[in-house]
């Protein structure tokens, strides 16, 4: 599956939030997310639109690993 290379920050957020991620502070244009799900883990996702590919990248990547499972599955599961 591809990235999407239209998707701001604030609707990552908004999918994130069924993964746990709830915001617990911002910096500027920076959210940080905070999860307890399978341990605490922290994601700075930047309030940006739309969210430059590479960044988007890392961002799924970090979650993935996290939660223990491939990016791929993630991406399907958010954007399907």
């Amino acid at each position: 599956m591809k990235i999407p290379r239209d998707l701001s920050g604030s609707e990552l957020i908004k999918l994130l939030r069924s993964y746990g991620y709830e915001p617990t502070r911002q910096s500027g244009s920076h959210i940080r997310l905070t999860t307890q799900h399978l341990g605490e883990h922290h994601i700075t996702i930047p309030n940006h639109s739309p969210l430059k590919v590479g960044t988007l990248s890392a961002i799924i990547a970090d979650i993935a690993a996290h939660i223990n499972k491939s990016k791929d599955e993630l991406m399907q599961e958010l954007f399907s």
